[in-house]
């Protein structure tokens, strides 16, 4: 039976006292899961050397870049005063730190599986601020058993020693697990494409040297002496490198060619290998390779590199909202909600299509605000004060066929529209509901006209025309009274 109330703070499955099946014998400092570092018997400077492959290189390149050209934003956590001037400050700090090369460096945790980062402080003002962000590199690290980051020196290898917030930022990324403080890095599954990738350009080397120049074959008699096939083997040798040779002309020297003609396999498996790391990295080849394929597909491959953009940006700028940008705000504004450091990704919208969409709002009779057409559009616009004005037979638009009839009406015919308007007034609105709900479904004009007709037949008339009705049999009595008063 549980207890009533949960023991606050407490951790069962942990990795610190040993009880860890996976990790066999625990020392001080805990040894990453990942498969490929163990079986190669090597730390990460074997991932280092598989990120000088020049595909990789270029891949994640376009990873990072793809992220800091999204420009970076800081909002308020609230709407106080105090939360505001804590954004304004964060705002201030991550503009004077140099934001995009921060965290162009702290994305390699991405494709290590961590990355730590040094904190420097400076008095500014009546403030505590940020001097200098050091991104550090991550093989002086480890993790203790208690999941804390330590910095090895060469006093303290075994152990090393405590790498403590608010001074040190990190974050770890890729494990399927919290038991791995290390993270599983893109290195892990870029190891293999990249090994079978220089291995086959290794013998492809080889196939170029042995089949992209002929071999030189001397021919001796069987009575030559050791010191004739010592010269015959000198000049063969000699063809290699010299344009030209002499011999006796007793010795014969023939050019043997390879009949095997192409690249065989190696060329194939170069680019399968290459778009397999793009793959890796970047979740599609298209903007590697130029391979685009169907509208759809390219479409698919598109939002997945929107996917993983925003997966980076938002790691990064996560980390340091639980991390700095709460040490700050508490250090300087106790009390203030935490600024919400942030990049924006998402495309920018299309203002045309925007647009198109206004005006057909518009033509139904609705007019967008001034706060919304600067809010949309940009600054810069002013409410068109001038009449509008429409063509002979036009009719006005629908919002404006009932209008309100003035407080005192001057003739008998607006004493009519002013009773008929509360009853046709409804009808028409839900006629204008519906037609809008038309025009932000419809993709085009044409397509709008088409909805619009099909949708006509059943739109509901009954108390409208209940409403026209009766105000007709009231314009008829009234003109028969008026005939009528003109005769007297």
């Amino acid at each position: 039976m549980s207890d009533p109330t949960p023991q606050l703070n407490r951790e069962i499955a942990t990795t610190a006292d040993g009880i860890d099946i996976t990790r066999g014998y625990l020392g001080p400092l805990l040894t990453p899961y990942d498969s490929v570092l163990r079986n190669r018997g090597g730390d990460l400077t074997l991932y280092e050397q598989v990120f000088s492959d020049a595909e990789v290189k270029a891949v994640f390149a376009q990873r990072q870049l793809a992220v800091t050209q999204c420009e970076w934003q800081v909002d308020a956590g609230g709407k106080r005063a105090i939360d505001k001037a804590a954004a304004d400050f964060m705002r201030d700090q991550i503009n004077a730190i140099g934001w995009d090369n921060i965290t162009s460096k702290m994305l390699f945790g991405v494709f290590y599986g961590y990355a730590v980062a040094e904190l420097i402080y400076e008095v500014q003002g009546r403030y505590i601020g940020i001097k200098q962000v050091k991104v550090r590199n991550r093989r002086r690290f480890r993790f203790g058993k208690h999941m804390d980051l330590r910095l090895l020196t060469y006093e303290h290898m075994l152990e090393g020693i405590p790498a403590e917030p608010p001074y040190f930022w990190n974050f770890s990324t890729g494990a399927d697990n919290d038991d791995e403080p290390y993270g599983l890095g893109l290195a892990h599954w870029l190891y293999w494409p990249v090994f079978f990738k220089r291995n086959g350009i290794k013998f492809w080397l080889i196939f170029l040297e042995k089949f992209g120049m002929p071999t030189g074959v001397g021919k001796f008699d069987s009575n030559a002496t050791d010191a004739e096939k010592s010269r015959l083997l000198q000049a063969v040798r000699a063809i290699q490198t010299d344009s030209g040779i002499i011999m006796p002309a007793e010795m014969q020297v023939e050019l043997l060619e390879a009949a095997r003609s192409g690249t065989g396999d190696y060329k194939t498996l170069h680019d399968t290998m290459d778009a397999t790391i793009a793959k890796v990295v970047l979740g599609q080849t298209a903007s590697t390779q130029g391979t685009p394929g169907k509208l759809g597909n390219d479409q698919l491959q598109a939002q997945v590199r929107a996917d993983i953009v925003k997966a980076d940006a938002d790691l990064v700028c996560e980390s340091w909202n639980l991390g700095p940008a709460r040490w700050l705000t508490e250090w300087n504004f106790p009390g203030a909600a935490v600024p919400r450091v942030y990049r924006v990704t998402a495309e920018p919208e299309d203002l045309d299509k925007r647009a198109d969409r206004d005006t057909k709002i518009a033509q139904l009779g609705y007019k967008p605000t001034l706060d919304y057409v600067t809010t949309t559009y940009g600054e810069g616009w002013e409410p068109d004060t001038t009449p509008p004005s429409r063509p002979p037979g036009m009719l006005a638009p629908a919002s404006a066929q009932f209008a309100e009839a003035p407080a005192v009406a001057s003739t008998p015919a607006e004493s009519i529209a002013g009773a008929l308007a509360p009853h046709a007034q409804p009808v028409v609105d839900g006629w204008v509901d519906q037609l809008a709900a038309m025009v932000d479904a419809a993709s085009s004009l044409a397509e709008l006209r088409e909805m619009i007709l099909a949708a006509y037949a059943d739109l509901p008339a009954d108390k409208l025309a209940t409403a026209i009705g009766t105000a007709l049999q009231t314009a008829q009595a009234a003109g028969r009274y008026d005939v009528e008063q003109t005769r007297v």
